[in-house]
């Protein structure tokens, strides 16, 4: 009888483990009675958690425990089997304190953006390809309320008055919502990850994103202080770029950081960041990329970062780049050099509302101020590859901004090459800041 009893038992604990190894496994998408059963629980943890709740300076792990407990107990009193409980308490868990369906792909390091285009589409972003995925929410209602649950930590909503949210989470991932009327079909989400774990030097290599010549002669022109523009389409990984070689910068150097939503991880010691401030109260001031560039330069740097430059911010830093702040930083958006230099940027210009300039003024100003461009691109595959390194020489007869190509990436034999161009103007800049560019070397 003993031994009857004690196999039971033993079939028992492993019925119980296969459903937790299942359930655990699975992606769970709740039926009409368990949706329900979910706004019930949902509805007793917010009454007797509401003051918790709304206190950000409650430890929130120790507040997740509680409600977790909570959950637990509330779904035992259910009339249900072992399955559907443990189905229960994923789903109000996830709910509840996590983040619905999202929870599984932020806590994936391999998924790097997660793009929620309806509350039934969901897709994400693996080694730069988009991929869709089974998961997603249960109606409109309750991808709004993960919205607002994302956002509530930080003090900000999205509501009929504020449609549009863009914001940074603590741990400095972005986002971007909308509701409607904004988006007519329903809510949308985006959340780019990020990444704690910098891109340095050696990884780029060992992607192939780049070459061992290209890369040496980088550092050289940084370390020289050259004035470099990262330009790139979008996803192309122009702020990781600009990241990876602002590590080439002297520890010695006064550095200033500028970003609509911080993103940069300098590892000097003197790195002062500036972050914009978008208000929409007419007692608080909006603080524009264009303002905090031109406070920078009363700062004292010795070189300014923008972490992307969109607008007429780009006058301001044109003007620090030429006139002592050598070896400035900025990514732009743009789909080549040549559109880069004598489109994107010039249409930039234009939104500066306190300065007129003719084309050939335009033109002069980028020439003097921007000493190589990197250009990035994102294959079909997923790979990014730099796929050009140009000095600016001047500007031509038209008018136009002068570039050469001392580095491309031919699309054809996957193969980074030196184009036999050696950057004079370049050279000698570097010479006079002690960082000699020996033509062998390229």
């Amino acid at each position: 009888m003993a031994s009857i009893l004690e196999q039971k038992l033993k079939n028992k604990k492993t019925e119980i483990k296969d459903i937790d190894r299942k359930i655990q496994s699975e992606q769970i998408t709740p039926t009409t009675k368990e949706k329900k059963s979910i706004g019930d629980i949902i509805q007793t943890i917010s009454t007797q958690y509401r003051r918790e709740l709304t206190d950000n300076s409650i430890d929130r792990k120790e507040l997740d425990r509680k409600i977790e407990e909570t959950i637990r107990i509330e779904i035992e009193k259910l009339p249900v089997d072992y399955e559907k409980k443990k189905r229960l308490e994923k789903l109000a868990i996830q709910n509840i304190i996590g983040l619905g369906p999202l929870q599984q792909y932020l806590d994936n390091p391999a998924i790097t953006e997660i793009v929620v285009q309806r509350y039934d589409n969901i897709v994400v972003e693996i080694k730069g390809k988009i991929r869709s995925v089974k998961a997603c929410f249960s109606d409109e209602e309750a991808l709004q309320n993960v919205i607002n649950r994302i956002l509530q930590p930080i003090g900000r909503a999205v509501n009929l008055s504020t449609p549009r949210v863009d914001a940074r989470l603590q741990d400095g991932s972005r986002v971007c919502a909308t509701i409607p009327p904004i988006s007519p079909h329903g809510a949308t989400l985006t959340i780019r990850k990020f990444n704690n774990s910098m891109m340095v030097a050696s990884k780029y290599l060992e992607l192939k994103s780049i070459s061992q010549e290209m890369l040496d002669f980088l550092e050289k022109c940084v370390r020289g202080k050259v004035s470099i523009f990262v330009s790139g389409g979008t996803g192309t990984g122009k702020t990781t770029f600009l990241n990876m070689l602002s590590s080439f910068i002297p520890e010695d150097e006064l550095l200033i950081t500028i970003e609509d939503t911080l993103e940069l991880q300098l590892k000097q010691k003197n790195v002062r960041s500036l972050e914009t401030r978008e208000i929409k109260n007419a007692n608080m001031d909006s603080i524009d990329m264009s303002a905090l560039v031109k406070a920078s330069l009363r700062m004292r740097p010795d070189r300014i970062i923008v972490g992307e430059t969109r607008d007429g911010a780009v006058v301001s830093l044109l003007s620090a780049m030429s006139t002592g702040h050598e070896g400035s930083m900025s990514t732009g958006h743009a789909n080549s050099p040549e559109n880069l230099v004598n489109v994107r940027i010039p249409t930039m210009m234009e939104m500066d509302k306190d300065s007129s300039y003719s084309e050939k003024a335009k033109a002069l100003m980028i020439a003097e101020a921007i000493q190589l461009i990197v250009q990035l691109r994102r294959l079909p595959n997923g790979r990014r590859v730099t796929s050009n390194i140009c000095s600016v020489e001047g500007i031509d007869r038209n008018g136009k901004v002068l570039l050469q190509n001392i580095f491309v990436y031919d699309f054809q034999k996957d193969k980074y090459i030196y184009t036999g161009n050696f950057p004079k103007k370049i050279a000698n800049h570097l010479e006079m800041n002690g960082v000699p560019l020996d033509p062998s070397s390229m």
